[in-house]
C-alpha cells in the first residue's frame, strides 16, 4: 500500500536542524527568533479573526435595526406630519425588546482599550443624529425623502463594511487552516464512567410530635404580654438609638430611578433615551420605589415632584406590563396623536396621584393631631431636687458586701430591667429620668419607692464654687428663690 505523506507538509515547525544560517549569525539565536516570529504571527492572526467575528455580530445586529427603521419610516410615507417627528416615532417603533439591546460580551483582548460597548439603541440614536445633521445641511424642502435617502446610504455603507469583513475573515481562516500546530491536536473518542453505589439503607428521620389544640401556645413566652408583645417594664430597656436602625424591607428608588424621576413630565423622547441607555430601570422595584418617593414627597409638600414620580412610575409599569416589546409599543402609542392609549395612561396617572394626595393629607392631619396631643403633656414621674443648693446622688449597692441590708438592696437593684440598671450605673439623673419617662406612672412610682427604701438615692448639699461664672450664676439663682419664698410667706402671714 502506498502511504501518502503530503499531509505532513502542513506541519508548522519553529526550527529546522538542517538549516544553516549565515556564518556570522548564531544558529540557536536564529532558531529562537524564528520561533518567536511564528508565535507572534499566529497570535496576531487569531486575534484579528476574533475581532472580525465580533464586528460581524455587531454589524448584523445594527443592520437588522436599520432595516426596521427604514420599514417603519416607509410605513409613514403617506403622513403629512413633521419629518423629524416621523423619524423619532419610527425610531421608537423599531427599538425592539430592551433585554436584547445590549451587544454580546467582547472576547478577551478584543477592543480592550474601550471602556464600555455602547448599546444598539445608542448606536441608532447616534446614526439618526448624523443623518439629521446631513439633512439640515442640504436644506431640502422634502426632508422626509432626504431622511430616507441618507438612512439607506448608511445602510449600504454598513453592508459594504460587512462584505469586506467577511472576505477578510475567510482569508484569515483559510490561512489559519493551512498549518497543523500543537493547538490543532485534540483527543478523539475518549470516555470514562464511574459507577456510584446507591445507598439503599438510608432511613428517614423520625420525630415524636405531640398534638395540641393550640400549637402557638408551645412557643409563647409565659412572661410576655399578649397585647403589646412586651413584658412588664420592658419599655425601660429600649435603647435610645434603636430608632436609628434600618428596615431591611425599606423601599426606595435606586440612583437610576431618582435620575429618571427628574425628567420633565411629557418629555417622552428623553424618557426613551434614558431607558435605552439604562434598561434595568424598567424593573418592578423602581416602580415601587418611585411610588413611595411620590408618597413621601406629597406629605413633605413637594407636590410637583410627587406628580412627576407617579407619572414616571406608571410609565415604567406600562412598559413592563406590555410584554416583550413593551417599551417600543408604549412609546409608539403614547406619541401617536389622538391615540386612546394617551387618555388611558394619563387618567391612570391622575387617579393614582389623587389617591396619594388624599392619603397624604390624612396622614398630615393625623400627625398634626398627635403633635397637638403631645404638646399637652403626659403624666410622668421624674426625679428633681426640691430644696435649692441640694442634689440627688445615685448609690449602687456593692455586690460583694456581706451586710444584710446591702445584699437586700443589691437583689432589688438586679431585679430592675437592664435599661434601668444601666441608667443607674451611669450616675446621671437625666438618664434615670429618661427611663422613668418610658414607664407607666404606677411602675415609675414603685421603682422610685424601691430606690428610696434601699438607699440608692441620697439627698446631699451641693458645694458651689463661687469663683467661677457658673457658680456665681447658681448663687444668684438660689438667692432669687429664697427671696421669692420669703415674699410669699410675708403675703400669707403667720398662722394664728
Amino acid at each position: 500500500m502506498v502511504v501518502n505523506y503530503s499531509k505532513w507538509d502542513a506541519l508548522e515547525l519553529s526550527d529546522d536542524s538542517d538549516f544553516e544560517p549565515h556564518p556570522n549569525v548564531d544558529k540557536a539565536s536564529f532558531i529562537r527568533a524564528k520561533q518567536n516570529q511564528i508565535h507572534q504571527q499566529r497570535y496576531q492572526r487569531r486575534h484579528e479573526i476574533d475581532t472580525l467575528k465580533y464586528e460581524r455580530v455587531i454589524n448584523s445586529g445594527l443592520l437588522s435595526r436599520i432595516d426596521k427603521l427604514i420599514a417603519a419610516l416607509q410605513a409613514h410615507g403617506t403622513s403629512t406630519g413633521n419629518a423629524d417627528q416621523l423619524v423619532f416615532q419610527s425610531l421608537i417603533e423599531s427599538a425592539g425588546d430592551p433585554a436584547n439591546d445590549q451587544p454580546p460580551p467582547r472576547p478577551e483582548g478584543v477592543y480592550s482599550k474601550v471602556d464600555e460597548q455602547p448599546t444598539y439603541s445608542k448606536m441608532m440614536a447616534t446614526l439618526v443624529d448624523q443623518v439629521k445633521k446631513e439633512v439640515d445641511s442640504l436644506k431640502s424642502e422634502n426632508r422626509y425623502e432626504e431622511y430616507l435617502k441618507e438612512i439607506k446610504r448608511h445602510q449600504a455603507k454598513v453592508m459594504g463594511l460587512q462584505k469586506d469583513l467577511n472576505t477578510k475573515l475567510a482569508e484569515l481562516e483559510r490561512e489559519e487552516g493551512k498549518k497543523i500546530t500543537s493547538d490543532s491536536i485534540h483527543t478523539g473518542f475518549n470516555s470514562s464512567s464511574v459507577s456510584k453505589s446507591k445507598d439503599s439503607t438510608a432511613l428517614a428521620k423520625k420525630t415524636d410530635t405531640v398534638e395540641v389544640l393550640n400549637p402557638g401556645a408551645l412557643n409563647r413566652n409565659p412572661l410576655q404580654r399578649s397585647d403589646s408583645g412586651l413584658s412588664s417594664g420592658a419599655e425601660a430597656d429600649v435603647e435610645e438609638d434603636a430608632a436609628d436602625g434600618k428596615d431591611d424591607d425599606h423601599i426606595e428608588p435606586t440612583k437610576l430611578g431618582k435620575e429618571f424621576a427628574k425628567i420633565k413630565t411629557g418629555d417622552y423622547r428623553a424618557c426613551l433615551q434614558y431607558i435605552s441607555e439604562h434598561p434595568t430601570v424598567v424593573a418592578e422595584r423602581e416602580t415601587d420605589g418611585l411610588l413611595v418617593e411620590a408618597f413621601n414627597s406629597q406629605i413633605a409638600g413637594k407636590e410637583e415632584h410627587a406628580q412627576r414620580c407617579v407619572h414616571q412610575a406608571l410609565l415604567l409599569q406600562y412598559c413592563r406590563s406590555l410584554g416583550k416589546d413593551g417599551v417600543g409599543l408604549f412609546f409608539k402609542r403614547i406619541t401617536t396623536k389622538g391615540h386612546q392609549a394617551q387618555k388611558v395612561f394619563l387618567d391612570d396617572v391622575k387617579d393614582t396621584y389623587a389617591k396619594i394626595r388624599t392619603r397624604g393629607a390624612e396622614i398630615a392631619k393625623e400627625r398634626a393631631e398627635e403633635e397637638a396631643e403631645g404638646s399637652k403633656g403626659v403624666e410622668q414621674i421624674q426625679l428633681h431636687a426640691v430644696e435649692p443648693g441640694t442634689s440627688i446622688n445615685i448609690v449602687i449597692p456593692n455586690p460583694d458586701s456581706t451586710e444584710e441590708v446591702e445584699r437586700t438592696a443589691r437583689q432589688t437593684f438586679e431585679s430592675f430591667p437592664p435599661g434601668l440598671q444601666r441608667a443607674l450605673e451611669s450616675g446621671s439623673l437625666d438618664e434615670v429620668n429618661k427611663v422613668l419617662g418610658k414607664m407607666s406612672v404606677e411602675e415609675a412610682e414603685e421603682v422610685v419607692g424601691q430606690l428610696g427604701e434601699n438607699g440608692m438615692l441620697s439627698l446631699e448639699e451641693q458645694i458651689i464654687d463661687a469663683t467661677t461664672e457658673e457658680g456665681q450664676a447658681a448663687v444668684k439663682e438660689i438667692e432669687a428663690r429664697e427671696k421669692e419664698k420669703r415674699k410669699k410667706e410675708e403675703e400669707i402671714g403667720d398662722p394664728a
